[in-house]
C-alpha cells in the first residue's frame, strides 16, 4: 500500500462549497499530493482565498493557489490518479465517465452515477464490501465511487449498528436540513428567515432508494435491496451546517436498551485500517435530553483530521416495537467532501485504485 500513497489528485468544482471542503481536507493529506484546483472559466485565475466561503480559514498550503480550468485530457496528461468531484449533478455525469475512461479514479459527491449497478454507493463503515461492485469495469478504466445524499449518510450510519438487533419492519425519518445543503449562496434569505420549508426537490426519494441500496446485501455483482420500508419527510431549516433527523424504527425484535446503546458505542468497523479521515468512534451517543444540536455537535469526530466525520445520536426512546432517536451529521463533511475522501482512503487501503496509465 505504501507505494500507492502520495498520489496526484485534483478537485473538480474547487470554487464551490463542497469543493472548498475538499481543499481543506486534502491540503496536507498524508496519502495525496496537494490537489490541482479545477474550476470553471468564470473562476479561473482567481486564488482560492479570493473565492473562499467557509467559516474556517482557507488552508495555508492552498490559499494562494490559483484555480484553473481542467479537462479529462489535461488531467490525464498531468498523470493525475485520483479526482474528487464536487461538480453539480447533471454536469458531473459525462465528465466523470470520461475521466474514468482515461484511467483516472473518481470519487464523486454528485448523484449522476449513484444508482448504476457497477458503481459503489459507499459509506465505508456500513457497506465496504460494495467496493467489489466496481471490479468488473473494463480493464484500463479508473475506479468510480459515489457517496450518497448527505441526509442518507447520517441515517445509514445510525441504522447500521442496530439493524441486526432490531430487524426493522419500517423506518420513518423527518429531516431538518441546513441551508448549506443547498450549496452557496443557497436558499434566498426572504424564503427561509422566520420559516421552515417542508420540501426539498427529490430529497425524500433519494433517501428512500439510497438507504435500501446501501443497507442491501451484495450478491456477487448485484445488490439485493434492504427490504424494510423507508418513509422520509425532508424540510429546510435556518441553520448553517448540520442535518438533524428524527428517526422512528418499527422493530421485530425487542432487545434491551443497554444492548442498543452498546451497539452504537462499540460500532467502529474501520478501527484496524488506519484511515486518516475515519472517526473513532463512528457514532457518538449523547445522554443529555436536548442533544444532538447542529450548533454544538456538527463538528463531532476524532482524531483532529476526522472533525465533522462522526455521527451523533441522542434522545433515545425505546418503547417496543418503536425505537425513536435523533441523529445529527455534518452535511458538507461527513455527508459531502469528507465522505468522498474516506471512500478514496478505503479504496487505496484495499488496493482497489488501478495503477495509472503510462
Amino acid at each position: 500500500m505504501n507505494e500507492d500513497r502520495n498520489l496526484r489528485c485534483a478537485i473538480l468544482g474547487a470554487s464551490g462549497y463542497i469543493g472548498q471542503h475538499f481543499a481543506r481536507l486534502l491540503a496536507d493529506h498524508p496519502w495525496f499530493d496537494p490537489p490541482i484546483l479545477g474550476a470553471s472559466e468564470r473562476s479561473a485565475g482567481r486564488r482560492l482565498a479570493d473565492v473562499w466561503q467557509l467559516a474556517e480559514a482557507p488552508p495555508s498550503a492552498l490559499e494562494s493557489v490559483r484555480l484553473t480550468p481542467v479537462t479529462p485530457a489535461r488531467l490525464a496528461r498531468a498523470k493525475v490518479r485520483v479526482v474528487f468531484s464536487a461538480l453539480p449533478s447533471g454536469t458531473a455525469g459525462p465528465v466523470e465517465s470520461e475521466l474514468v475512461r482515461r484511467g483516472i479514479s473518481v470519487f464523486s459527491n454528485a448523484s449522476d452515477h449513484r444508482m448504476e449497478a457497477t458503481v459503489p454507493l459507499l459509506v465505508p463503515e456500513v457497506n465496504a464490501d460494495h467496493l467489489a461492485l466496481a471490479s468488473g469495469r473494463a480493464r484500463g478504466n479508473g475506479l468510480l465511487v459515489t457517496n450518497p445524499n448527505c441526509s442518507t449518510t447520517g441515517l445509514v450510519l445510525a441504522l447500521a449498528p442496530i439493524v441486526g438487533l432490531l430487524r426493522p419492519r419500517a423506518v420513518h425519518v423527518t429531516t431538518y436540513q441546513s441551508l448549506s445543503g443547498a450549496g452557496y449562496p443557497g436558499v434566498p434569505s426572504l424564503a427561509i428567515a422566520d420559516n421552515v420549508v417542508p420540501f426539498i426537490r427529490e430529497e425524500e426519494e433519494k433517501m428512500e432508494r439510497e438507504t435500501a441500496r446501501i443497507l442491501g446485501a451484495r450478491r456477487g455483482s448485484r445488490i439485493a435491496p434492504w427490504m424494510p420500508t423507508v418513509l422520509a419527510h425532508c424540510a429546510r431549516v435556518a441553520t448553517r451546517e448540520g442535518h438533524l433527523e428524527a428517526v422512528t424504527v418499527e422493530t421485530t425484535l425487542r432487545p434491551k436498551t443497554r444492548e442498543i446503546e452498546e451497539a452504537w458505542t462499540s460500532f467502529d468497523p474501520l478501527a484496524d485500517l488506519d484511515l486518516p479521515t475515519a472517526p473513532h468512534p463512528t457514532v457518538e451517543l449523547r445522554a443529555e435530553p436536548d442533544r444532538p444540536q447542529p450548533l454544538r455537535d456538527r463538528w463531532a469526530g476524532s482524531p483532529a483530521r476526522a472533525r465533522g466525520m462522526a455521527t451523533v445520536v441522542g434522545r433515545v426512546r425505546w418503547q417496543a416495537p418503536y425505537l425513536r432517536f435523533f441523529v445529527l451529521s455534518h452535511n458538507a463533511v461527513r455527508g459531502g467532501a469528507g465522505g468522498s475522501v474516506l471512500n478514496a482512503e478505503l479504496a487505496l487501503a484495499k488496493g482497489a485504485i488501478p495503477p495509472g496509465r503510462r
